[in-house]
């Protein structure tokens, strides 16, 4: 087969063609159609493959985490029922329903018993908050001095259930005889009982209190 034989090719008469030039033109045609059969199929089968590849990896990483999560889950199990068994031993020391009519006069004696001057201690009506604890607001109004009010502190401290008071719009000014002027709304709080109504079935439960206070 010479080059001169692919000069002048007459595409009319293609069966007059030379045999090497023949084999030429069918093996470049071959060609030719595989290259367009990779462009037009196979390429889109491989982004579609490289696609699902990345999405291997990621089921991969995503079986990979859960996997470890049931590994741990006996161990997480258990470290929730101990946080369940704390949060019960901490409501345990919160005063009940009962109680709190009982530990209002008590803040307020402690009040007195500090040497404060008391011109308002009024208990609002108590909200439920999720489920399981009781929030009670006091408006107060009280007068003293510095070590007072660190000895009203104190006092409540001392109480025989935990009592706890969280300050909301609570000033605290000086006064032209040279003590502080406390005025503003505390809470306190209690724990929920299992038959009331509205916090039945509700978080977690109080065991009973067979030993008083």
């Amino acid at each position: 087969m010479k080059l001169s034989d692919f000069r002048n090719l007459d595409f009319n008469n293609i069966g007059g063609w030379a045999q090497g030039v023949k084999l030429t033109f069918c093996t470049l045609l071959f060609g030719l159609i595989v290259l367009a059969g990779w462009w037009f199929l196979i390429s889109d089968q491989q982004d579609d493959l490289q696609q699902r590849q990345g999405q291997e990896t990621k089921l991969k990483a995503e079986f990979s985490d859960k996997q470890a999560k049931v590994v741990n889950l006996e161990a997480l199990k258990q470290q929730l029922d101990e946080m369940r068994d704390m949060l019960r031993q901490l409501l345990r020391q919160l005063p009940s329903k009962t109680e709190m009519p009982e530990l209002l006069v008590d803040i307020s004696q402690t009040a007195l018993s500090a040497g404060l001057q008391t011109q308002l201690f009024q208990p609002g009506p108590e909200s439920i908050k999720e489920g399981f604890y009781a929030e009670k607001p006091i408006q107060l109004r009280m007068m003293g001095t510095y070590h007072q009010f660190g000895a009203f502190i104190s006092g409540v401290a001392a109480l025989p259930r935990v009592v706890i008071l969280t300050m909301h719009n609570v000033s605290l000014k000086p006064t032209a005889a040279g003590q502080l002027s406390l005025e503003g709304t505390v809470r306190t709080y209690r724990y929920v009982e299992e038959d009331e109504s509205d916090g039945a079935g509700a978080g977690p439960k109080k065991p009973a209190n067979k030993g008083g206070k």
